[in-house]
């Protein structure tokens, strides 16, 4: 995207509101780098995460961004070897710990609203719960050292407590014997040693180390002879209590080292998060939305908003483009409002294709562009001024040479500056060479001659700018199809011009020219209402088909758990039917145990005969029920290999896999399973069309449920290949092209497991080692077919 028209269009303006709503200043460096991405995937991935961003902020609060830093400095010093200080490691435990709540913070159930690009971005975090306790247990401040760090540590400072004690009980006692002698009675430090304030005319009377005196040499500080040995042990200590701290720094900073491509990697993926919800931060303040991207040139902002205006006072519009025109020509007096048009086409096109969200109404549609180019003063200011300036012929002639189909123009004013005979005849060539390129075209004029232009070329349509005489003032409001009226006469009259210099006026113009103006007066006032109401009919009917979609889905849950209802009622006979025959069995059971102690054998007899009664009877009714079961649906006449079938004995979908054997059975995919049935014992898949749909839902939610990576470490081969082996079965049966297996680096011999179980498996397409930023030979990333 050409620099100029961010400028024009004041980009820059935007991205310095967007950093107010970021926490660090690598989120803010993104912002700054932040312009038009290159292809339509990247605008829609990324205006997707945006669209996360702000239904997680609305649904789960503010992210965990709490005590993030910039630590790009302190990252590079510990990749280097650096010993860090205990802020900094303290700033890199707090990235550390935000990448691991950020985990937490995104996970939902399964049925709930999943959350793909900004979950796919979070796959990457690898927690360092070790690394980020050891640092926390050791800083207990930007500048302290837990007593507990080390224990070497802890014996030092408690030995250094007892000696400063003693030394200052001693202090006190030479205070007390040399009072005479001191300026005041306070005892004072030099050069972490302890010193008396001697007056300078008893400085024999006190033996000992002279180390400073006072600016009018009255006072000298000497240290007792008595306190020499106890300063000694004490600055000894000190710089034990330096060396151990300055070790734990050492260590703490080389295990950050060590760990310095998953730490940079996690800073880096925080970072990017504040960048996305500082995205849907600012979304969230203008009432952003989500706009449908395409890459026809196909334009229809509904109730856009220019986002640098005062949202009190500015005036939603309408603007489509490309459909049935591909020129659009705004004519009409120099009211500020036509520029405030350009300029809201143009930003909002170049914030949906960087990835932000644009304020207007929901189902609006912008078009990716190769290129904007805008032709509007530099110098104005739409926060200062909607009036509008001249046009320069050198940015003209670079825009007639580098324009095509995948480009949008905006002119301001176009042919200005000349004589306006020339001027407009300047006009129409140049939007009628752009137009046989196909480029996408809003321009504005005061020129007359472009309406009659817009008006008899195919692919071009006028617009202009409603204007309240009454109020003498423009309303903003865009009326497309309607080429401008001057009301030069309305407005002289309601200045208070006389009535004979404005008839005297008219009588000098043609009279076709005035019913022309009369013309577009009346196509005016009918084309508003047209307009209003076939926007409040297109509103009405998105209404109509999400309240649809809506009852099609409750309709589809009905029918879900009316089946599960039917379903659960027949296991719930069956283990009816089982406990009753587990019952019967233990009463006769207790009645052989009462006739083995003595009682009468016809007893049982009878018993026995009950017991036949209530078995059969119980067979025929499992019976009856297993017989229903299997005759529901229509049995299978023709085998169809990868046929969907329904298996009633599993009460689940299956999948036909081979042809009946000589014993009549088939193998069948359930799910993860293989396994062999009686073609006899499958039934037709009896699906609606709403339940088929439904399925297709239920797919792409499964897509969602499976992880795209595996964590092996910590296991022995044996386990990580069944693991891994279940787990790209989910993964093929969800439809994932490529997952992610971490092994580890270690000794090589989980990886070699894992690579030779890859090398015979029947989803894996390929296989590689994973690259710099992927996790390098701890991975093996896997393309399924």
């Amino acid at each position: 995207m050409n620099d100029r028209a961010l400028r024009v269009l004041e980009f820059n303006k935007i991205k310095e509101i967007l950093k107010g709503f970021t926490h660090t200043k690598a989120a803010k460096d993104m912002i700054e780098d932040l312009k038009p991405y290159s292809n339509l995937y990247e605008v829609r991935e990324h205006l997707q995460e945006t669209k996360e961003a702000l239904s997680l902020l609305m649904k789960k609060g503010s992210p965990p961004f709490e005590g993030v830093y910039d630590v790009r400095e302190e990252i590079e010093k510990a990749g280097k070897g650096f010993t860090l200080f205990p802020g900094q490691l303290l700033r890199i435990a707090n990235i550390m710990r935000t990448g691991r709540k950020f985990k937490d913070y995104i996970s939902h159930k399964e049925e709930e609203e999943s959350y793909r690009v900004i979950e796919d971005i979070c796959e990457g975090i690898y927690p360092l719960k070790g690394l980020e306790d050891a640092i926390y247990n050791a800083i207990i401040g930007e500048e302290e050292v837990s007593d507990r760090a080390s224990t070497a540590l802890y014996n030092i400072r408690r030995a250094l407590k007892d000696k400063n004690s003693s030394i200052r009980d001693k202090v006190n006692s030479l205070m007390r014997s040399y009072s005479s002698y001191l300026q005041e009675s306070l005892y004072t430090m030099r050069g972490d040693r302890y010193v008396l304030p001697v007056k300078a005319e008893h400085k024999g009377a006190v033996p000992g180390l002279v180390h400073d005196q006072s600016s009018s040499g009255a006072t000298l500080f000497i240290e007792p002879m008595s306190l020499v040995d106890l300063n000694n042990e004490i600055k000894e200590l000190m710089l034990k209590e330096k060396a151990e701290v300055e070790r734990i720094l050492k260590e703490l900073s080389s295990k950050v080292g060590d760990n310095i491509t998953y730490v940079r990697n996690n800073a880096n993926i925080v970072w990017e998060l504040d960048f996305i919800f500082g995205k849907g931060k600012f979304g969230s303040s203008m009432n952003g939305i989500c706009p449908h991207v395409n890459e026809g040139g196909f334009i229809d902002i509904v109730q856009g908003k220019h986002p640098l205006i005062d949202p009190k006072v500015v005036v939603p519009t309408d603007i489509y483009l490309g459909k049935d025109f591909t020129s659009l020509v705004i004519t009409g007096p120099n009211t500020g409002g036509k520029t405030v048009t350009l300029k809201t086409v143009g930003l909002l096109h170049i914030m949906a294709m960087s990835g932000l969200l644009i304020p207007a109404r929901e189902n609006s549609t912008v078009s990716y562009f190769n290129e904007i180019y805008a032709d509007i003063g530099d110098e104005q200011s739409i926060e200062q001024s909607l009036s509008t300036f001249s046009s320069h012929m050198t940015n003209i002639v670079n825009i007639i040479g580098k324009a095509d189909e995948k480009s949008l123009v905006l002119f301001d004013e176009l042919g200005a500056g000349t004589d306006p005979t020339e001027g407009a005849a300047l006009a129409v060539s140049i939007l009628e060479h752009l137009r046989k390129k196909k480029v996408k075209i809003v321009g504005t004029t005061h020129y007359s001659e472009l309406k009659g232009y817009a008006l008899k070329t195919e692919g071009v349509e006028n617009a202009s700018v409603e204007f309240d005489v009454e109020t003498l003032k423009p309303t903003y409001r865009l009326l497309i199809g309607i080429p401008g009226k001057s009301n030069a006469f309305e407005i002289s009259k309601r200045l208070g011009l006389p009535d004979f210099i404005i008839e005297e006026a008219k009588s000098s113009i043609a009279s076709e020219s005035l019913r022309f103006e009369d013309l577009i007066q009346s196509l005016q006032e009918k084309t508003i209402k047209a307009a209003e109401d076939w926007r409040k009919a297109e509103i009405l009917k998105e209404e109509a088909n999400r309240l649809k979609e809506g009852y099609e889905e409750k309709l589809y849950n009905l029918n879900k758990v009316r089946e599960k209802a039917l379903i659960d009622a027949q296991r719930e006979g069956k283990s009816l039917i089982k406990e009753a025959k587990e019952e019967a069995d233990n009463i006769l059971r207790n009645i052989r145990e009462l006739e083995r102690m003595g009682y009468a054998s016809d007893t049982r007899q009878k018993l026995e005969n009950e017991r036949k009664k209530l078995k059969d009877k119980l067979d025929r009714l499992e019976a009856q029920g297993e017989k229903l079961e299997t005759e529901k649906g229509k049995k299978i006449k023709d085998v169809k290999l990868g046929e969907e079938v329904y298996l009633p004995k599993l009460n689940q979908n299956v999948i036909l896999l081979t042809k009946p054997d000589n014993k009549g059975e088939v193998q069948v995919q359930a799910g993860i399973m293989k396994i062999n049935v009686k073609l006899e014992d499958l039934r037709v898949s009896e699906k609606t069309k709403v339940e088929k749909k439904a399925v297709k839902r239920e797919a792409k939610l499964n897509l969602k449920s499976v992880a795209t990576s595996i964590d092996l470490r910590g296991m022995d081969s044996e386990e990580a290949i069944y693991s891994t082996d279940k787990y790209l079965d989910e993964a093929y049966m969800a439809g994932l092209s490529e997952v992610t297996v971490i092994h580890g680096k270690g000794t090589g011999i989980l990886r070699k497991s894992i690579n030779d179980m890859l090398k015979k498996h029947s989803h894996v397409k390929s296989y590689r080692l994973g690259e710099y930023g992927e996790g390098g030979t701890g991975v093996t990333v896997v393309e399924l077919k």
